[in-house]
């Protein structure tokens, strides 16, 4: 920001965007090393946005503050504080266009977030971290996705995944609920019948997670892959293997929290399963409506996002 302002005299983002294309060969020396204006302020700017957005090396933050009540990891885990970073980058995308190199340190970030982020959660077993490391590898596909100039596809997936990383987080908060804020996965089984609502959003939200056809996520992540496949370059090859394999893996741990959690023996304490008690109607119309938008929120928004011929 102090860079924008002393080469823009202005944080507006109208005179700075109007402005950038004369300054994009502007330079400045640093140490006897030359580094590009525009350059210099794109690469702080997604720091920023790795540090608020959860991006490797600066996401440790986030499974910790699971620690927090399930609606608030819900909203601000979901929907709003975790996307401010994307939402960032895709805000200033007139001057991160005149950067090639950043977009390349953006892609690759992107791609390896959602890898390794996706492999860490395999072998979580708290619940609601297990979800938190799947909300790093699905911002990572925004970012991998930005670093190849696709900001709507990014947004696309920004708005779907809100619904239904919100969904799995009040599926789980009502499951933690129900069974005495017990958050080990390991000592879940069998519950399909005691809580079967809960059951019924944690089942949509996982299958929309994986990207499984005709959900929320399947049009904005398949999407987003194929956009990545069509840009011809080496890293562009490179980091639309890095999704493919982060996708393959999402849908196993997401899949992994229903087989323990819903499917096999049950291995709670006796008290628990004995005073178990499914959702109240409140929380049980919340899960509805976010149900209803991680089913069909790709289908309806597709064409506004991402239709031939929409102004978006």
């Amino acid at each position: 920001m102090v860079l924008i302002f002393y080469y823009f005299r202005s944080l507006d983002f109208a005179i700075v965007f109007s402005l950038c294309p004369y300054l994009a060969d502007c330079c400045y020396v640093f140490y006897n090393e030359t580094f590009n204006c525009i350059g210099s302020i794109c690469f702080f700017l997604f720091i920023g946005a790795m540090g608020k957005s959860a991006q490797i090396g600066l996401h440790t933050w986030l499974p910790d503050a699971m620690e927090g009540p399930t609606p608030v990891s819900a909203l601000i885990h979901a929907a709003t504080l975790v996307t401010a970073g994307i939402f960032l980058i895709i805000r200033s995308s007139s001057l991160f266009e005149l950067s090639s190199n950043v977009m390349v340190i953006v892609s690759l970030i992107g791609g390896v977030t959602a890898f390794v982020s996706a492999t860490i959660a395999m072998a979580q077993n708290d619940i609601k971290k297990t979800i938190a490391y799947s909300t790093c590898s699905q911002l990572g596909y925004m970012v991998l996705i930005i670093g190849v100039s696709s900001y709507n596809a990014s947004l696309f997936h920004l708005v779907n995944h809100a619904f239904f990383k919100a969904l799995l987080f009040l599926s789980a908060g009502s499951i933690i609920h129900a069974l005495y804020n017990d958050q080990d996965m390991r000592q879940y089984g069998a519950l399909t019948n005691m809580i079967p609502y809960s059951f019924c959003g944690m089942l949509v939200g996982v299958i929309a997670l994986s990207g499984l056809p005709f959900l929320a996520g399947f049009y904005s992540k398949d999407f987003i892959l194929e956009l990545v496949f069509a840009h011809f370059s080496v890293q562009g090859f490179f980091i639309y293997w890095l999704g493919t394999l982060s996708a393959s893996v999402t849908a196993v741990y997401s899949f992994r929290i229903i087989f323990n959690t819903f499917l096999g023996p049950n291995r709670s304490f006796k008290y628990y399963i004995q005073n178990i008690i499914e959702l109240p109607y409140n929380m049980g119309l919340t899960l509805s409506v976010l149900i209803f938008g991680s089913i069909f929120s790709g289908y309806f928004l597709k064409e506004s996002f991402v239709g031939v011929g929409s102004n978006f």
